[in-house]
């Protein structure tokens, strides 16, 4: 039984130190938002599965050795068609950090429903993916539309990061694509201001948009508060919790690192407000942190926050 598969684009990852005009240096890695939350829930010590493809090069064997290094499964991650994608961090002003990708044409976004329905033939307890992905192509789109009409005839749950990528495609083709899923979704995450990309257009406030999600299927709706934490409303009611106060090195890869947690705990069988905690602790971990997935917590970790600032553990 595998506990949770995840499928999209897996790249490798150039994080610069200065303003790429003034050149420096590159430190190469992995990203990609289904990885980074294979990578932090097989941390937490759950069986997890990353669908795609990569390109039959260097970075593509990089993509794969790095992710088999982390626990996750690859049995229907394959090799193929095109370049293995790229994604350029680069650190502007302050705390602000410039996103530029070369994935057109990349393997990656040549994923299809073929690779996913292969990968449906298992027993799943939850398969989770991401707007990224959809924002992909007509394949992917494809791909996660097929997922998405699967998952409750599998018994599995339909987790979805609405994860909205401006420079993939406009607001408009997002809430094109993604608001004829809802009513295939179980599980819902959402930054506050990407609830309206998957709610019926007539919602207008936060409260509508979510008692429009409920109505239309979706069991849980997992909003993302980024600093002021995280609120999970239900038919039932809602459940906040505010986020925890860490030195913030990194942001990238928070967002993932947050439903990994939540997504841990669910598969622990604890409440939302434990889920809550995870999750808000795995972000904290995420962006005390440099890199995507690369602080993220074992479990046996999860306490190391409570450690009073500047502790030495020994």
């Amino acid at each position: 039984m595998i506990d949770v598969l995840t499928f999209g684009e897996a790249m490798v990852a150039l994080r610069a130190d200065h303003p790429l005009r003034t050149s420096g240096s590159l430190r190469m890695s992995v990203a990609g938002a289904e990885a980074n939350v294979s990578i932090g829930l097989s941390r937490l010590g759950h069986r997890t599965q990353w669908v795609g493809l990569t390109g039959d090069d260097e970075l593509g064997a990089m993509v794969m050795r790095t992710l088999r290094a982390e626990g996750v499964g690859l049995t229907h991650a394959q090799r193929g068609e095109g370049p293995t994608g790229l994604v350029i961090f680069e650190p502007r002003v302050a705390d602000v950090t410039r996103v530029s990708y070369y994935r057109t044409g990349s393997a990656g976004s040549r994923l299809g429903p073929g690779q996913v329905r292969t990968a449906l033939r298992q027993p799943i307890k939850v398969i989770h993916t991401t707007g990224i992905t959809a924002a992909l192509g007509a394949e992917p789109l494809a791909a996660v539309r097929t997922a998405v009409g699967a998952a409750s005839k599998l018994g599995a749950l339909m987790c979805l990061d609405v994860n909205y990528r401006s420079k993939l495609w406009d607001r408009d083709a997002a809430a094109a694509a993604l608001r004829p899923l809802m009513g295939g979704v179980d599980i819902l995450v959402a930054s506050d201001n990407e609830l309206a990309l998957a709610a019926p257009p007539g919602a207008r406030s936060e409260a509508e948009q979510v008692k429009a999600l409920l109505e239309a299927g979706v069991r849980e709706v997992v909003v993302k508060r980024g600093a002021a934490g995280a609120e999970v409303f239900e038919e039932s009611g809602s459940t906040r919790r505010p986020a925890l106060t860490v030195p913030v090195k990194d942001t990238v890869g928070a967002g993932d690192a947050f439903v990994a947690g939540y997504l841990s705990a669910l598969l622990d069988g604890e409440p939302i407000s434990a889920r809550l905690e995870r999750a808000v602790t795995a972000g904290a971990f995420a962006v005390a942190s440099t890199g995507d997935w690369e602080g993220l917590p074992y479990r046996d970790e999860l306490d190391l926050l409570r450690a009073a600032p500047g502790s030495t553990i020994r």
